[in-house]
């Protein structure tokens, strides 16, 4: 579910590029043993570009990383990041993959406060 959007216009030569930046909410299940299965939140993020020429759409790209952490603000900061810096979706992963890589554990720390 799209729960936030930043829209980001720039026109090269005869083409428009409009980014859509969204932060995403979704639902993750974590074990906790080999019974014990709890759903959390986890929030994400989807870049867009959108080529227009001559009001026609002539191209779409898309990517997104799903499940990055539980903590809307962490996620959130990411978002702006590659708002602020109009970030192409071919280089969102390159741009805060080693955020994500960081940001998973906040799911094992879900966990822990879960198992007291």
């Amino acid at each position: 579910m799209i729960i936030e959007n930043f829209i980001s216009n720039e026109k090269v030569k005869q083409i428009k590029y409009v980014y859509f930046y969204r932060l995403l909410k979704g639902k993750i299940a974590i074990s906790y043993s080999h019974k014990d299965v709890e759903e959390v939140q986890a929030y994400g993020i989807e870049v867009e570009r959108q080529d227009i020429l001559d009001g026609k759409l002539i191209n779409v790209q898309r990517d997104s990383i799903q499940n990055i952490s539980p903590e809307k603000y962490k996620v959130h900061n990411l978002l702006k990041l590659l708002y602020e810096n109009k970030v192409s979706p071919l280089h969102l992963v390159d741009v805060i993959g080693d955020y994500v890589d960081d940001y998973s554990m906040d799911f094992d720390n879900q966990k822990n406060y879960a198992a007291y």
